[in-house]
């Protein structure tokens, strides 16, 4: 029986490179999540002192090695600045295995000693974190390049990537059915209500254009089916890596839809690239890399295109006139 086990966990291990642009285009989305945080907040606003916190950015204890605390006091801004550098590069692709670490501690510095916070910043930094190991035992120079093998003991390093993959999905998955149960003792959100509610918010809601257009929808019937398919839909999302691959690739257009309906209504939008992040961690198989001929071609079209000579037409039409000439004066 132990050897059956072992000869399964290798032949697991022995599967499709984990080291691909399908983790690579997940860990872009997420570092831009955190760095359009970053570059359209203003420092005030991220951090400012709130009720227990007297003092910002926070730099207590652990908090110390913060990547908004090694700056010099009276220097926020510039470290702000510098973080988003610093993730623009990570989004880059390019080398994963020194800028892995880079992207976490940026973006564990987010919840660690900012103040003004959401959930995206801290999924981010969970899955900045988990993605480590992937990018540790990651030897291409861009993760946007084809799968290769690792190098020496590759077996190990494989058996590391693979591992993480299968934590990245337990985490997503527990994100979401975290998100659908914990609505099931909400009053409104049982009662079918809960999106009425949400959408007309006065702060947190759609904009009031937005909201007036919805009004009729929202004040009919059709507002509780729409809000128990959330219900449904993260906790499709929560089974997507138990379901069989097709009902994977169906959820996937669906919870991309449903995160662009809330960065729409409600204007979340670094969260939303996070969870675009976290969603194809979740549902896109790791061998089903993603093609962009067509991104190639059109990037191409937008080079300028370099001036060509002007056809020599004049002296090819001088020759001419010069050898009628000759064969006149001839005959």
């Amino acid at each position: 029986m132990l050897t059956a086990l072992g000869d399964r966990a290798r032949a697991w291990v022995a599967g499709p490179s984990p080291w691909s642009n399908v983790y690579g285009l997940a860990r872009t989305l997420v570092a831009l999540g955190t760095g359009g945080t970053l570059a359209f907040s203003d420092t005030t606003t991220l951090f400012r002192p709130a009720a227990g916190i007297p003092e910002a950015p926070v730099c207590e204890g652990i908090r110390a090695a913060s990547f908004f605390c090694v700056f010099p006091s009276g220097w926020l801004e510039v470290a702000r600045w510098a973080a988003v550098l610093l993730l623009v590069v990570v989004a880059s692709g390019w080398r994963p295995r020194v800028t892995g670490l880079v992207h976490w501690w940026v973006a564990v510095s987010m919840p660690w000693s900012a103040t003004l916070t959401d959930g995206g910043d801290q999924i981010a930094a969970i899955l900045a974190l988990l993605l480590l190991p992937l990018t540790l035992t990651d030897e291409r120079r861009w993760h946007w390049s084809a799968p290769v093998e690792s190098s020496g003991n590759n077996e190990a390093k494989r058996l590391i990537a693979r591992s993480a993959w299968v934590m990245l999905r337990l985490q997503v998955a527990g994100i979401y059915f975290h998100a659908s149960v914990g609505k099931f003792k909400v009053t409104e959100w049982v009662d079918g209500t809960a999106v009425y509610y949400w959408l007309l918010d006065p702060s947190v809601g759609a904009p009031d254009w937005l909201a007036r257009l919805m009004l009729p929808v929202l004040s009919s019937p059709a507002v509780a089916l729409i809000t128990w398919s959330v219900l449904l839909l993260e906790l499709g999302l929560a089974l997507g890596p138990l379901l069989n691959p097709s009902l994977r690739r169906v959820l996937l257009p669906l919870g991309i839809s449903f995160h662009l309906g809330i960065a729409v209504f409600h204007g979340l939008i670094s969260f939303v690239l996070v969870m675009f992040g976290a969603l194809i961690l979740l549902l896109r198989p790791l061998d089903e890399v993603f093609r962009f001929e067509r991104l190639r071609a059109w990037l191409r079209q937008l080079r300028p295109q370099p001036a060509s000579a002007a056809p020599a037409l004049e002296p090819v039409a001088v020759q001419a006139q010069v050898v009628s000439v000759t064969t006149t004066d001839g005959a």
